[in-house]
C-alpha cells in the first residue's frame, strides 16, 4: 500500500488532517476536542487508538484545541519544534516527558518507512511549519497557515504527487467583510493567510507533471466560497499554466472529512 490521506476537517474552527502508509498513521494537529476527533476519524473508518503520533504546525488553537487531551488519552508522541513547544507548554495541560518530541524545523523524522520533514512558514504564531511525507518516490506537502509563498516554501513543495494547500480567502470578500481593519490587515499581510489568487500564482511555480491533486484547505467561512476558491485557482492554472489538465482540484469541509486519497505508486 502507498500513502494515503484524508483531510478529517479545515477552516478556521479546526483543522487535522491522518497521513497512512499502512505502518503508521500520523496525526498532523488536533484541531477539535478528543471526542470530535473521534467521530471524524470513525466516519473514515479509523479508530484514534490506531493513531502513532501527532505532528503539530503551530500552537493557534484551531490546531491544537484538543491535543493535550486526546494526547493523554491514547499516549501519543507529540511532535513539536522548541519555540512551538514553550508555547504548548502553556496551552495543553500536563503531558508526559517521554511524549514531548523535539522535531526541530528543517529536520527529517522517520516512521518506519515513511519519512516526515518539517519546513518554516510565515505566519503569527511562535516557529510555525509546513510538512512533507516521503514513501519511496511518492511525495505529500501539506501547508496552511501562511501570510504568502516564500521561494524557500516553494521550493520544498515542489513536485509533490498531492499538497493540502491553503486558500482561506478572496481578497475582495475580505476587503468588503464585517471584520475589523486590524483583522483584515493581519489576515492580508506577509504572516497572515494564503488568498486564493496567491494559492494559484504558487500552484503554477511548484506543480509538476507528478501532480495530480490539490485539496483547497482552511477556508474563511465569511470571506470565502468553495466554488469561487477553485474558479479562481482553475482560471490562474490555465492562464499561466494551461499543461496542468492532469490536476484535480479538491474541496476540503469544515465538518466533515475528504475521502482517502491514495497516492500513486508509479
Amino acid at each position: 500500500m502507498g500513502v494515503r490521506f484524508t483531510v478529517l476537517s479545515s477552516g478556521s474552527t479546526g483543522n487535522a488532517t491522518i497521513v497512512d502508509n499502512g505502518e503508521v498513521k500520523l496525526l498532523v494537529d488536533v484541531g477539535f476536542s478528543a471526542k470530535k476527533m473521534e467521530q471524524l476519524m470513525k466516519e473514515r473508518e479509523l479508530e484514534a487508538s490506531s493513531i502513532d503520533a501527532i505532528l503539530v504546525t503551530h500552537e493557534h488553537s484551531d490546531h491544537i484545541k484538543g491535543l493535550g487531551a486526546f494526547a493523554r488519552k491514547y499516549d501519543l508522541p507529540i511532535y513539536a519544534n522548541e519555540k512551538t513547544w514553550e508555547e504548548l507548554n502553556r496551552q495543553i495541560g500536563e503531558i508526559a516527558e517521554g511524549n514531548k518530541r523535539v522535531m526541530e524545523t528543517g529536520s527529517a523524522e522517520g516512521f518506519g518507512t515513511l519519512k516526515v520533514e518539517s519546513f518554516g512558514i510565515s505566519h503569527d504564531a511562535a516557529e510555525p511549519v509546513g510538512y512533507c511525507f516521503y514513501e519511496g518516490e511518492q511525495k505529500l506537502s501539506v501547508v496552511t497557515d501562511l501570510g504568502y509563498m516564500s521561494s524557500k516554501v516553494k521550493e520544498k513543495i515542489t513536485d509533490s504527487d498531492a499538497m493540502v494547500l491553503e486558500t482561506n480567502h478572496d481578497v475582495e470578500m475580505l476587503r468588503m467583510g464585517h471584520y475589523p481593519w486590524s483583522i483584515k490587515r493581519r489576515i492580508l499581510g506577509d504572516k497572515g493567510h494564503l488568498s486564493n489568487e496567491a494559492a494559484g500564482e504558487a500552484l503554477c511555480d511548484v506543480m509538476t507533471g507528478k501532480t495530480k491533486s490539490v485539496y483547497m484547505a482552511h477556508l474563511s467561512r465569511d470571506h470565502n466560497l468553495m466554488d469561487l476558491a477553485r474558479l479562481t485557482v482553475n482560471n490562474i492554472l490555465q492562464e499561466r499554466a494551461p499543461e496542468a489538465k492532469q490536476l484535480r482540484l479538491m474541496d476540503t469541509y469544515f465538518d466533515r472529512p475528504t475521502k482517502w486519497d491514495v497516492l500513486d505508486s508509479e
